[in-house]
């Protein structure tokens, strides 16, 4: 699943990253004077990466609970007879 290829890190710079370009400007910093990822303090960037994570194990399990678990049988009312 693409949720397995994505690295909660990379999630976390790309979050960090539109949501300083989406974020208005505050306290007259324009956005080429807005922080970068590697500024970013190391507390904040795991706390980034925390919730990145956290947010691929969630998506992860919505995904995995709308997945059939008994995809070689067929629903209720499905099923052909016949012989």
């Amino acid at each position: 699943m693409w949720i397995n290829e994505v690295a909660p890190e990379q999630l976390a710079e790309l979050f960090h990253h539109y949501h300083q370009a989406l974020t208005p400007e505050i306290s007259g910093k324009g956005i080429e004077n807005r922080g970068v990822w590697k500024e970013v303090p190391p507390q904040e960037k795991s706390r980034l990466v925390a919730a990145a994570r956290l947010a691929l194990l969630e998506l992860e399990s919505l995904a995995s609970d709308k997945a059939p678990s008994r995809q070689y049988f067929a629903q209720p009312g499905e099923a052909e007879w016949g012989c």
